[in-house]
Formats: structure tokens, C-alpha cells, sequence
């Protein structure tokens, strides 16, 4: 039995309100441990990490989110992650308590290098944005523990190869250039025309139905998704799989053999007790 609990950014009164929600019980966790957004009263990434670094040594589980990734891109001392306004209001509250490159920062990316991109618990897979096994067992051929390297971290800071590209994939999930003559406008008012994928909706078969974040559906085509993208849709008589990363709205759907778990406004985790079907009825609000 796994008690999964799903993104934290920073938030270390989301942290214990999820540990005491969950109670006893073998602990794992999703990711993305820091960076809080603007919504944390009172973020905390040094709290936060600390304690879920001694719940891991502990015994609990817990996989890489692309926040820790992107940060020991940003701190690396050949700066692979470029240091622009926008990744540095992403990464602020991490940088207002280590600031750049120090060697606490660097102790704490240290850290997150020991974290695998993804955990098979026998019954149970966990990873930050998307189960793709194909990705998995490319990385997997060089990094079989499914941790990275030091001398792995440019190709991925420049991901244009197979590798970098399929990390790239696991921490931040799909996302597919649509059909020529469309595009949407997101939450923001931005006109895109790449499309995020909710690769865990077994049954999607159509752009609208693999829609993620997309405002108005109407904008997407109806039409049947190209064969390389339906292959990325989760099977559904695959072993159960859980993910945070996406900042889901709305009311929380978790059931089937995929799901997500990061809900911002609905903060949940979920009770896994050996089931092979996802069930709303394991879920756990907090």
C-alpha cells in the first residue's frame, strides 16, 4: 500500500495537511518539491525539502518533478538553464532562500540527481508528467535505475536528441503540434498551436478528447488522432500509474488505469492498496 502525494511547491503547510491527511503508511511522493507559485501564503523551500528529504531517507518514495530538474540545470556551474526573467520569477522562491549557485543550492540539487524519473513499485508506477514506456526504456538503456548523470545533463539541457528528448517527456509530458490551419488561445490569451496531451484518458481517440488546457474545445478538431499520438495514450489494462505536474481544475476524476493527482485548488493525495483499477473512493481530500 502507498499513501501518493502529488506536487508540494514550496508549500509546507500543503506538506503537513497532506501527511496528516494520509497518516500511517508507506509515504511517496510525485515531485516538483519547490517553486512556490503565487498562491503559497507562506512558501518555504528549505522547510519543505528538508522534510521530505528525511521522510526519503526514511524509507519513503519519491520521483523527480521538472521543477528539481530545470533547477540543477540552473545552478549548474555551465549555467544549462538560462537565467532569463521568466525562469527566474519560476524559480524565485528557490532562489530568495539559496540564491544562485551557493553551495547550499548546490547541495540541494546535488540531492535531487539521486531521485529517479520514474518508479515501478510492482502494481503501482509513479512518475512527475507522463508514463511512456518507450521513453522509459530508451532511458532506461543507458540509465537503468532511471537516474541521471552528471555527464547526461547537457544533452538534456539542448533536448534534440532521443535521450534528451525522452526526459523531457517523462517531467513534463507531450505535447503535439496540431493540425495545419489550428490553434487556440490558453488561460493566458497566448494563440498556440501545440497541444498538451492528457495521455492518461485510456479511451481518447480524437484531439478534443486528449485535449489538456485548452479553454474552449471547439477550436481543437474532432477528427481521430494521428497513430503516433494514439500510441502515447496510456492502455488501459496497464498497470496503474499516477502523475501530478499538470495544475488540473475543476472536480478531481481520478479512476481507470491513469490519473492525476495535482488538483491546486482540490489539494488530494491517494490510498493505493493493490487495486488494478483507479477508484475515485481511494482518493483523499484534504
Amino acid at each position: 500500500m502507498y499513501n501518493v502525494i502529488p506536487d508540494i511547491h514550496a508549500d509546507p503547510e500543503r506538506l503537513e495537511a497532506s501527511l496528516q491527511a494520509v497518516g500511517s503508511g508507506q509515504l511517496a511522493f510525485l515531485g516538483d518539491f519547490i517553486d512556490a507559485g503565487k498562491k503559497v501564503a507562506r512558501p518555504d523551500d528549505r522547510a519543505v525539502l528538508t522534510r521530505i528529504r528525511d521522510l526519503v531517507e526514511g524509507g519513503a518514495k519519491a520521483v523527480m518533478g521538472n521543477h528539481e530538474l530545470n533547477a540543477i540545470l540552473f545552478h549548474h556551474p555551465d549555467q544549462l538553464r538560462a537565467h532569463s526573467d521568466k525562469n527566474c520569477t519560476q524559480h524565485r522562491s528557490f532562489v530568495e532562500t539559496f540564491s544562485i549557485a551557493t553551495p547550499e543550492a548546490r547541495e540541494w540539487t546535488d540531492w535531487f540527481m539521486t531521485l529517479p524519473l520514474w518508479l515501478d513499485l510492482g502494481g503501482l508506477r509513479l512518475v512527475h508528467a507522463c508514463w511512456s514506456q518507450q521513453d522509459i526504456d530508451l532511458i532506461a538503456a543507458r540509465r537503468p535505475d532511471g537516474r541521471l548523470r552528471p555527464e547526461d545533463l547537457p544533452e538534456i539541457a539542448s533536448p534534440s536528441s532521443p535521450f534528451g528528448l525522452a526526459v523531457k517527456s517523462l517531467t513534463s509530458g507531450p505535447e503535439v503540434t496540431l493540425p495545419a490551419g489550428y490553434a487556440f488561445s490558453d488561460f493566458g490569451g497566448v494563440v498556440r498551436t501545440e497541444m498538451r496531451v492528457a495521455w492518461w484518458r485510456s479511451g481518447a481517440t480524437t484531439w478534443r478528447e486528449a485535449a489538456l488546457s485548452v479553454p474552449d474545445p471547439l477550436s481543437i478538431p474532432e477528427t481521430t488522432l494521428p497513430s503516433g499520438i494514439l500510441s502515447d495514450i496510456y492502455p488501459s489494462d496497464a498497470p496503474p500509474v499516477l502523475v501530478g505536474h499538470y495544475k488540473m481544475t475543476g472536480e478531481p476524476l481520478v479512476e481507470g488505469s491513469a490519473a492525476c493527482l495535482d488538483y491546486p485548488g482540490a489539494p488530494l493525495a491517494y490510498h493505493w492498496q493493490g487495486e488494478v483499477r483507479l477508484t475515485e473512493d481511494n482518493l483523499i481530500r484534504l
